[in-house]
């Protein structure tokens, strides 16, 4: 995430998202696929501080790229919608929540529309050693095929710094409570996040 102030109260948070995903095939005889997927991009409007009560609140734009490496991975569609986050930090606790809404506006029309709503509620503990234990959900409805994907996700990440660049690591397992016909049961996931604190 990169916060960029543009006025003396304001920053602007741009939280860009490159998936790299490993697909297994669904069914014998096709190969399992590994590629760049379709990149989402948020970008929050926020207050520099937290309000009276330490939340802090951001709300802006959700744009989808078109960018996976292959058509299988990717939905070869241009999207767009709204996006919010809420969240509170207190003697090491963070919780809150983020959602979107993506509708699809240009791309192959071959392809399916995307009208889909995302809502993340999430909680994380971190330690004095910067350690950090979080759970999550990254539930997903689609619109169009009115169907729910409900993964829970638990986390450990740890904060490094290399030189003066902090950087973020994360692993992640999850199970899904919900998921469409044919969808996976559990997943593991590894993620880095490079940090720009405010100087």
């Amino acid at each position: 995430m990169v916060p960029v102030s543009i006025s003396e109260d304001t920053n602007l948070i741009v939280r860009t998202i490159i998936p790299i995903i490993k697909a297994e095939a669904p069914v014998s005889g096709l190969d399992s696929e590994s590629e760049l997927g379709d990149v989402l991009q948020s970008f929050f409007f926020s207050p520099k501080k937290p309000d009276k009560t330490g939340w802090i609140l951001g709300a802006g734009p959700v744009l989808l790229y078109p960018s996976a490496s292959n058509d299988v991975i990717g939905g070869e569609k241009w999207g767009a919608g709204p996006t919010a986050v809420v969240l509170k930090q207190d003697r090491g606790w963070t919780y809150g929540g983020l959602g979107n809404h993506v509708w699809s506006f240009a791309g192959n029309d071959r392809r399916n529309d995307i009208s889909a709503t995302f809502i993340q509620p999430f909680l994380s503990y971190t330690t004095k050693t910067f350690t950090t234990f979080g759970i999550n959900t990254e539930s997903t409805y689609g619109w169009e095929a009115r169907q729910w994907t409900v993964p829970i996700n638990l986390s450990i990440s740890q904060l490094m710094k290399f030189g003066n660049q902090p950087e973020s690591f994360q692993l992640g397992a999850r199970s899904y409570l919900e998921r469409p016909e044919g969808g996976p049961d559990w997943g593991l996931s590894f993620t880095t996040t490079f940090l720009f604190p405010k100087s």
